[in-house]
């Protein structure tokens, strides 16, 4: 079985900075895109970042020139690094993964439990 777990929330003051990160386990034979997403209240979940398993990234308008995503492969980890932290951040973030699984050779498309980031003006 395959999972993703976040770590990484919890509230910070309008520009302040903050670090996630998000480890997958379990049978995996190879990590395609990993990516975060975030959902505000009242909102639909929107695209924040992703990165590619060569280092290729995308990010939301929003958020480029202050997050930048990154991973480490041999951790089958993702971080999301947040600077200049603004109270139009806060929101639950997810990560997700487009994973290979090593025993069915099934591609998986899976989502962390969500960590939340609250930024206070």
């Amino acid at each position: 079985q395959v999972q993703l777990a976040e770590s990484g929330g919890g509230l910070v003051q309008a520009g302040g900075s903050l670090r996630l990160s998000c480890a997958a386990s379990g049978t995996i034979l190879r990590i395609n895109t990993m990516g975060w997403y975030r959902q505000a209240p009242g909102k639909q979940r929107e695209l924040v970042a992703t990165i590619t398993s060569g280092g290729s990234t995308n990010y939301a308008d929003s958020v480029k020139g202050r997050f930048t995503v990154s991973r480490d492969n041999a951790k089958n980890t993702v971080y999301l690094q947040m600077n200049s932290l603004v109270a139009e951040d806060t929101a639950v973030y997810y990560c997700n993964a487009d994973i290979l699984e090593l025993s069915t050779f099934r591609r998986l498309a899976r989502w962390g439990q969500g960590t939340l980031v609250t930024v206070s003006s």
